[in-house]
């Protein structure tokens, strides 16, 4: 027979150990730091932010490659270097973007970038992205890319020379493109119209498109010239998120086009 002091000895210990087995799963609960390698073709969005009021209906969307960060506050892209050190997000300085917004907007992108640029603690635990620095938590979680094709995107910005403007005051919204099938659908933001695509991992190639010949506002003009300009023949594309970016080499330099997806 065990002594009873012996007994409640072995009671104790075994509660001890089932409290520190408790305590390591409340504690992996939380995620530790990522790799770049675990972040690496990732994007991630906001699903709550602590410590700061977000402008209404704005998320933060962060995308990660091996080595370089995007972010986006609902305005701007910004883009830049990272490293994970010590459990802390390093960001170089990040170059962005210069669309025009509203200023609570604009104002949102300085400081989502002086959140990221002041080495904010990173955790990650499953799909879900942590971000701490001094009294601001940010949760983000994991969003699969939106597909290419059936998905109506929304022409967003112009890109020219390595800069991406915002449309024309009056046009948001105004041009998209639907993928369906080998089939372009388009709209200028006046005229509507269609064509053939092959698409590709990283490439679009655009046959003829067929428009309609309304005439149209200056502003809308000027959008339906960008669109056309680069839906014409082979562009390089990328998708990140809900978000696709293409870009091809004319004559006077480097344009193309952002869309969100609808």
């Amino acid at each position: 027979m065990i002594p009873r002091t012996a007994l409640t000895l072995l009671v104790a210990s075994a509660l001890a150990v089932a409290a520190a087995c408790g305590s390591d799963d409340d504690s992996s609960s939380s995620g530790a730091a990522p790799t770049a390698d675990d972040l690496a073709g990732s994007t991630f969005e906001s699903t709550e932010v602590s410590g700061h009021d977000l402008v209404a209906d704005s998320t933060i969307t962060l995308a990660f490659e091996a080595e370089t960060l995007s972010a986006s506050a609902g305005c701007n892209t910004m883009n830049g270097g990272y490293t994970i050190e010590d459990g802390d997000l390093e960001v170089s300085t990040l170059a962005m973007t210069m669309m025009a917004c509203e200023d609570s907007l604009m104002e949102q992108d300085t400081w989502l970038s002086e959140f990221l640029g002041s080495g904010p603690t990173i955790a990650l635990d499953g799909e879900t992205l942590t971000l701490s620095a001094d009294d601001t938590t940010m949760t983000l979680v994991a969003q699969a890319p939106a597909d290419v094709e059936g998905t109506t995107w929304v022409v967003t910005g112009i890109v020219a020379n390595e800069a991406v403007s915002s449309v024309p005051a009056g046009t948001e919204g105004a041009a998209t493109l639907t993928i369906t099938d080998g089939q372009a659908a388009i709209e200028t933001g006046c005229n509507t119209g269609s064509g053939t695509v092959e698409v590709t991992d990283t490439t679009m190639t655009f046959g003829p498109v067929a428009l309609t010949r309304k005439a149209c506002e200056p502003e809308i003009t000027e959008l339906e010239a960008s669109v056309v300009l680069v839906l014409d023949g082979e562009v390089a594309y990328e998708v990140d998120g809900d978000t696709l970016s293409m870009r091809k080499t004319g004559a006077d330099g480097e344009i193309g086009l952002q869309f969100a997806a609808q």
